[in-house]
């Protein structure tokens, strides 16, 4: 839904570390790294930098456009997140986008990272995983994707590593949020047809 900056991620992930890591100038893949960092430590008490990050956060401008649109087809949403469940509420009040959100599951509420939350949200909305996408832009959300069984909906941000991440076989795949609607309505219509 947003941009987010790296250096909030990497400064976590070399404080869990104790040591610094390359930059990145991907937000997405910084995030995933300090997870890695996360789920061997027990230190998970870095929330002030990923509010830090979350406040830095310049959300796409398709973004109310294709949620308003997915609420008014009656989509239900859910926020599945490894961030803290403050630094996602801070980020969707920044953004005016908490109504478009059916409930958010975050490490905090779930108890877990990664996989935790996605599974706690299908589990909230009493989904079964065939039934539900998952919308993410990494290799990382790709196999979290894999894990849970839903279908990994890759967001392709940037057409080089979108290529890459192609090889991972997700479900489908969008350039824009723009795209979100027609995509369901394709996907909602194969599943009706007669067979």
């Amino acid at each position: 839904m947003a941009e987010f900056p790296s250096e909030p991620f990497l400064e976590i992930a070399a404080r869990l570390s104790g040591r610094q890591k390359n930059a990145s100038r991907s937000g997405s893949r910084s995030y995933w790294h300090m997870l890695n960092l996360m789920q061997m430590s027990d230190n998970g008490a870095l929330e002030a930098l990923e509010i830090e990050a979350v406040e830095r956060a310049c959300p796409y401008e398709d973004v109310i456009p294709a949620l308003a649109e997915l609420k008014s087809m009656d989509i239900s949403l859910f926020i599945a997140s490894s961030l803290s469940n403050a630094a996602i509420e801070c980020f969707l009040a920044r953004n005016g986008l908490r109504e478009y959100f059916s409930s958010v599951w975050s490490r905090d509420n779930a108890k877990g990272i990664k996989a935790v939350p996605l599974q706690s949200a299908l589990d909230g909305a009493c989904l079964e995983a065939p039934q539900a996408m998952f919308l993410t832009d990494t290799a990382e959300g790709l196999k979290v994707a894999e894990s849970v069984g839903v279908n990994p909906i890759l967001m392709m941000n940037d057409p080089d590593e979108s290529r890459r991440l192609a090889m991972h076989n997700p479900a489908g795949g969008i350039v824009s949020l723009h795209e979100l609607p027609d995509f369901i309505r394709v996907v909602r219509a194969k599943n009706l047809r007669p067979r």
